[in-house]
């Protein structure tokens, strides 16, 4: 007598059960656990045959794969926030020419290794955009990076120290789009501004780069503090680049000249206003 035969008959009625969420696990197909036993029922009642049942498992498995490998991207990119173009007010912004920015929410120019400028006064939106672009690099299965441009000298700068240089300059070059938030708000050491100057120099047609900044082009070298390095930055950046011009009024000033307004306006029907870094709605 075996032992499966030795076994109450009521235990057996559980076995085939058990042993396929085992062996589902060790497949590492958790969506097929989750809902074989679903759509089983739903294929009877519907009469599918067992090839069509398959294939419905099947989909709802690489469906979910895919959500929860965009979901590591994004995890990975270290967004400080996630926005996308739904939320974002392109009217606030007349300068945005809206229809590239769409264009480039395709991400056909990562495939090219080209580069983005968002140029404009602080709170036109440059950084919802940044991460708008990036989320949707992310949603195509392209490997994003995001840091401030003083966050990343700072890394630089401390890997060097550290003698961790080169594997961070070999990470940021492997990454398929980097964007570089606030370039321009910090002014940087000359060390600062040399590697990061190198590591433009590393991706230069070899990745994508996303830059925001604050500053007209003419006006980077009291950030980089050198007019030869800056010259030969924007030599590498606009060789192959599409540029934003993000000048408006800020939104938080409008917020803070609508809240001045207020008592004079108190008998006035409350308008909205859309803040474009973060898509939310307040009156006024």
């Amino acid at each position: 007598m075996t032992g499966l035969d030795a076994m109450p008959a009521g235990t057996m009625s559980g076995i085939p059960q058990v042993l396929l969420a085992h062996h589902l696990k060790q497949l590492k197909l958790p969506t097929v656990l989750r809902e074989y036993d679903k759509v089983a029922r739903e294929c009877a009642r519907d009469g599918v045959d067992h090839p069509r049942y398959l294939l419905r498992l099947i989909e709802l498995e690489l469906i979910d794969r895919e959500r929860r490998t965009v979901e590591r991207r994004i995890g990975a990119a270290r967004f400080p926030a996630v926005k996308s173009f739904d939320t974002f007010e392109f009217t606030a912004i007349p300068s945005l020419n809206k229809m590239l920015v769409l264009e480039l929410a395709r991400c056909e120019y990562i495939l090219r290794r080209e580069n983005i400028i968002a140029l404009g006064n602080s709170g036109t939106g440059k950084t919802h955009v940044a991460l708008a672009l990036g989320l949707a690099a992310c949603q195509k299965g392209f490997t994003v990076t995001f840091t401030t441009a003083a966050s990343l000298v700072n890394q630089l700068m401390e890997a060097r120290d550290d003698r961790r240089l080169l594997k961070l300059q070999r990470d940021l070059q492997a990454v398929k789009l980097l964007i570089i938030d606030e370039l321009g708000y910090v002014p940087l050491s000359r060390t600062g501004a040399e590697l990061l100057f190198e590591t433009f120099s590393q991706r230069y047609e070899r990745g994508a780069t996303i830059i925001t900044s604050n500053l007209p082009f003419e006006d980077w070298t009291s950030v980089l503090g050198s007019e030869r390095l800056t010259g030969a930055l924007l030599d590498r950046l606009t060789h192959h680049v599409s540029i934003l011009t993000m000048n408006g009024d800020s939104y938080r000033l409008k917020q803070s000249a609508g809240r001045r307004r207020a008592p004079a306006d108190q008998n006035q029907a409350p308008s909205e206003i859309v803040d474009p870094d973060t898509g939310e709605i307040t009156t006024s």
